[in-house]
């Protein structure tokens, strides 16, 4: 008789024991999932990062060009002015 309530005792905490664990591995899921987006997001961050210092050099180089157009353009002014 003992026995029986001893397999029950252990039978009802195995069935408790999974029920708490069954939800837990679902969230688990939700977790690893999470876990997924956020290193996508990363690495998008990172590529975005890294086109937006490729724009930064490209602006760097279009000002050194604006700069020379510009003095080229006061130069042929100046000759056109001094030939008049």
């Amino acid at each position: 008789m003992v026995t029986w309530i001893v397999v029950a005792v252990v039978v009802l905490g195995v069935i408790l024991l999974i029920a708490a664990v069954v939800p837990l591995l679902g969230r688990l899921s939700g977790l690893r999932r999470a876990a997924v987006r956020l290193q996508r997001r990363q690495e998008q961050a990172l590529r975005l990062q890294a086109g937006a210092g490729e724009l930064q050099v490209t602006l760097a180089g279009m000002e050194q060009r604006l700069t020379e157009v510009q003095s080229r353009v006061a130069v042929i002014q100046t000759a056109r002015g001094a030939g008049d």
